[in-house]
């Protein structure tokens, strides 16, 4: 097996997850990221990240002063010995697993490993997926024996988009590894450029598991908020003032209601449910938490139409105005957006909508304008709590008796008529 003096680290996949990651260890090793979007991996090299992850100063100086670089090339990558696979684990219409992208992945490895290197795999998954659907690529491939000729390992990724604090090298990570002595050198080499160490599982399907969980009980205990909130709305009781009243207890554990969207809250737990299911366990409390989570679109829409009736604005044909397209706050990442729901069911009553986010790249998502048009709105809704948004006057925006419906809780409660 390899020592941490030989490392030689290809990342393969340069999104959200992998080139913060690849650009932290190439303070340490040599590195080399990988990713078929040739586009990407031009801009990269060029020194600017457009998910923003990665500040374009510490790219360049990552290029610049420790030899990283970024390739769409075989050719570039036969000479590594450390292969961490950060590709995106999406799920299909009907939402299903769709290991595709891992798959293909593991054969890009498979085509460049060589004998007694390690490919370490963080994309998040139900427990099983390294060894039972990933490796076995590798090995039809090359014809290697896991722990003869090659080793594995699984550190599941802890990427929170746009979070400035909980950074890759800040974050506590969890490792594992096919073998006593590839969990030894796995957890070392990540040890080596965290400042806040790592938690070394017993198995890779423990570190599996332990990734997925985290974010099935962020789903739940969202959606359960979520459900007061229908709850309290249709009572006529202020959600957030519950919320803060209780929190008051040392050990109610405060969260606010909201759209999950996202590559991950959304998303990941589908893949422990449908596994769940193969073993004959039916996980109804993550299922009912992702139909909830899911439903919190649509109820916005109906919940500001609702206001606006109230109000006597008529909703046909009335201009409404979206502030946000993102998933979350202060970051450009649009995956799996919930604001789309918001839009469709608006579009059943009125096709003057506009969407405002100024963090969108509007060549991907037409429908947004970065610009934010002139003239009044007969509503508007809150949907992303950027910062930009805190010095718009809404009420200049939204006359009376137009309605501000704020889904974030950001705004000053004397403009608005509703919130989540």
């Amino acid at each position: 097996m390899i020592t941490l003096s030989d490392i030689k680290i290809c990342v393969v996949g340069l999104g959200y997850v992998g080139l913060p990651l690849a650009r932290l260890f190439s303070t340490e090793y040599p590195t080399v990221g990988f990713d078929i979007n040739s586009r990407r991996v031009e801009a990269l090299m060029q020194g600017h990240d457009a998910t923003l992850e990665v500040e374009d100063d510490l790219l360049q100086d990552a290029i610049r002063n420790h030899g990283f670089r970024c390739t769409s090339s075989l050719e570039d990558i036969k000479d590594c010995n450390v292969y961490i696979v950060a590709v995106p684990t999406p799920v299909d219409d009907n939402n299903r697993p769709d290991l595709s992208p891992l798959l293909g992945a593991s054969e890009v490895v498979g085509k460049v490993i060589s004998k007694d290197d390690i490919v370490i795999y963080e994309s998040t998954v139900y427990p099983g997926v390294t060894e039972e659907e990933c490796l076995p690529v590798i090995e039809k491939l090359t014809g290697f024996t896991l722990n003869v000729d090659y080793y594995a390992g699984y550190s599941p990724e802890r990427i929170n988009p746009g979070d400035k604090q909980h950074r890759v090298e800040t974050i506590r990570k969890v490792t594992s590894g096919s073998t006593p002595e590839a969990a030894d050198l796995i957890d070392d080499m990540y040890n080596s450029v965290l400042v806040n160490g790592t938690h070394k599982a017993p198995s890779i399907k423990v570190a599996e598991a332990s990734k997925i969980i985290e974010n099935s009980q962020r789903d739940v205990n969202i959606a359960f908020v979520n459900e007061l909130a229908k709850i309290f709305n249709a009572m006529g009781i202020d959600t957030n003032d519950v919320l803060d009243a209780a929190a008051s207890k040392w050990n109610f554990i405060k969260l606010k209601p909201g759209l999950v969207g996202g590559h991950c809250i959304s998303v990941d737990p589908y893949y422990l449910i449908q596994k769940s299911q193969l073993y004959g366990v039916l996980p109804r409390v993550m299922s009912n938490a992702r139909r909830l989570n899911n439903s919190m679109g649509a109820y916005v829409a109906n919940q500001t139409i609702r206001q606006m009736n109230l109000k006597g604005v008529p909703v046909k044909d009335a201009r409404i105005l979206i502030l946000g397209f993102t998933f979350k706050e202060n970051c450009p990442d649009t995956r799996n957006t919930k604001i789309v729901d918001i839009y469709h069911t608006l579009r059943e009553y009125t096709p003057n909508i506009t969407i405002y986010d100024p963090w969108v790249d509007t060549d991907k998502n037409p429908q947004v304008t970065n610009q934010l048009p002139e003239g009044s709105y007969d509503a508007a809704i809150l949907a992303v709590a950027h910062d930009c948004f805190r010095d718009l006057d809404l009420r200049a925006l939204v006359p009376q008796p137009g309605v501000i419906y704020d889904v974030k809780g950001m705004l000053p409660r004397n403009i608005i008529d509703a919130r989540l």
